[in-house]
């Protein structure tokens, strides 16, 4: 077992990384604060591993609250939201009961948005079972809901207090889903991270057999990123920005599809084409580095086109990001591959333009 440190002063927690982890109820234990938890998670989660974190807890003496929501991107709103609540109450939780997230980034965002909004927060703890949860959405304290009008739009950074990432659980992962994780530690080293970029292209075959060597690796690697990211920017006020490649594009792709159609990691990966495609035509990185961006996605098996929707559709959507300021669009961008920067420079037409270029005409 590895472990990376998120060192939030005050707030400080582990992100333990390996092989059989879901199976060792003793790493939980000194993180309750009573002998009570509730654990969220999902349909098709619950089958395989709830009953493996459930019963050992159970054993130990601790009472187990059992929530299990419906799976997909689509049901991440409001009305899902209140049955977390629903149960919470009917089941006499207190603000000292643990909330525990098993499954992907969906359960992990919603129970942590959850566990922000009852009693005005209770303890959590993030157990993904997804490799994008792994790398990313587990870690950093960022907890959300969608709406109509935009993924995300509703939450609050609302830090866990361990994160339990365990790799065997990926054997059951489909292949899509694990395809649309790498997306996310791709994205590491193309903001930050050379070495790793590197590494994942000399790599890349040993994840998508899920090597156990290789994927502890990438996952620790990519965790190691973000928590240097999370601990200068928390409340992603300026760096932790960077983390958004590709997000406000691929934001659009999701909310303009339809929640679910696209996966998130599908969609960041052809929003990072088109955030390559823009710095291209500013001058900043080559058309051979949009090769090679392009050329590593694709042995991924990702997306690197959008799908078929209007341009004037990507900007009106695009216009609920997060990164607007005063009305202005700021996009992630690449000053040079391994360096990233958020930049409002880039005129509506030129964005058009890259949008254009990297997906069908309708």
């Amino acid at each position: 077992m590895e472990t990376v440190a998120i060192a939030l002063p005050g707030r400080a927690y582990p992100i333990h990384v390996g092989q059989g982890i879901l199976d060792r109820c003793e790493l939980l234990l000194p993180y309750l604060r009573q002998a009570k938890v509730a654990i969220v998670t999902n349909t098709t989660v619950a089958p395989l591993y709830l009953q493996h974190l459930a019963q050992p807890l159970r054993d130990a003496g601790i009472d187990v609250v059992e929530i299990i929501l419906p799976d997909g991107e689509r049901f991440k709103n409001w009305q899902t939201l209140n049955t977390i609540f629903d149960v919470l109450l009917a089941r006499c939780c207190e603000r000292s009961t643990t909330m525990i997230a098993l499954g992907g980034g969906v359960v992990g965002d919603m129970a942590g948005f959850a566990a922000a909004c009852y009693q005005r927060g209770m303890p959590f703890i993030q157990m993904p079972t997804t490799l994008l949860a792994q790398v990313d959405s587990s870690i950093g304290g960022k907890t959300a809901i969608n709406h109509p009008l935009g993924k995300n739009m509703i939450g609050a950074f609302y830090q866990p207090s361990l994160v339990l990432a365990d790799i065997d659980v990926l054997n059951t992962l489909p292949d899509r889903e694990l395809r649309a994780g790498l997306a996310e530690v791709i994205k590491n080293g193309l903001i930050r991270d050379l070495p790793f970029l590197d590494w994942l292209e000399t790599n890349l075959e040993r994840l998508l057999v899920r090597e156990p060597q290789a994927l502890e690796y990438a996952i620790c690697r990519s965790c190691e990123n973000k928590a240097e990211v999370v601990v200068a920017d928390e409340h992603e006020n300026g760096e932790r920005a960077l983390l958004n490649l590709g997000h406000t594009f691929g934001h659009a792709i999701e909310t303009g599809m339809g929640y679910g159609e696209w996966l998130h990691g599908e969609a960041v990966a052809a929003g990072t084409m088109m955030a390559a495609e823009l710095s291209r035509q500013l001058g900043w990185i080559s058309a051979g580095d949009v090769e090679r961006v392009e050329n590593l996605f694709l042995r991924a098996g990702l997306p690197v086109f959008g799908p078929a929707m209007e341009v004037s559709r990507y900007l009106e959507l695009m216009q609920h990001d997060k990164k607007v300021q005063s009305g202005k669009l700021r996009l992630v961008l690449f000053k040079q591959i391994g360096q990233a920067v958020v930049s409002d420079c880039a005129a509506q037409t030129e964005i058009a333009k890259a949008i254009a270029a990297r997906s069908p005409h309708v």
